[in-house]
């Protein structure tokens, strides 16, 4: 499922990943490994990561990734440079891996955003909670990743999926009130 978004069923109600768009960024028999894409925090990113601080754009924040190792900064870019050390998610877009010259990131990248954490999933847990309702197979999009509108993710790529999905694009985060 690299490269694939999970977008959060409108019933899955943990607040880690209520109404989230993650994208899958490594899966394989032992579990997967993801990025929230739609949750700033308000932490500015050059005072977290000075080292990024020429790669990242002008106050970034960063991004809550998911809630493992929530100490741990991943840094997902748009690559320029094919030889820069990083895990290919999809067409140029992976992470940056630990050995590559965070000083120099900014020369082999288009654009890239640091995330705090990550989220986690065990051998065979993603799949369990894919045969139920908690999340939606999307595909993603390179503006995904980097989107300006973090509230509006979610339903903007439940209405790209179309049919069914676009209506649950309409949904309000609590259906009660409406």
């Amino acid at each position: 499922m690299r490269g694939q978004l999970l977008v959060a069923g409108p019933l899955l109600l943990d607040p880690n990943f209520h109404r989230t768009v993650v994208l899958v960024c490594e899966h394989d028999v032992d579990g997967a490994m993801g990025l929230v894409l739609n949750r700033p925090s308000p932490i500015p990113a050059d005072q977290a990561v000075p080292e990024l601080d020429d790669a990242l754009g002008d106050g970034d924040t960063l991004w809550v990734g998911g809630p493992v190792q929530t100490t741990s900064v991943v840094v997902l870019a748009d690559f320029e440079d094919a030889g820069t050390p990083a895990l290919r998610v999809h067409g140029d877009v992976g992470l940056v891996l630990p050995e590559a010259d965070l000083a120099t990131v900014h020369t082999a990248v288009r654009r890239a955003r640091a995330f705090l954490g990550f989220a986690g999933w065990g051998e065979s847990q993603l799949e369990g909670e894919l045969a139920g309702d908690d999340w939606i197979l999307a595909d993603f999009e390179p503006e995904d990743a980097f989107t300006d509108d973090p509230d509006g993710l979610w339903a903007r790529v439940l209405a790209r999926k179309g049919g069914q999905y676009a209506l649950l694009a309409t949904m309000p985060p609590d259906p009660s009130v409406n």
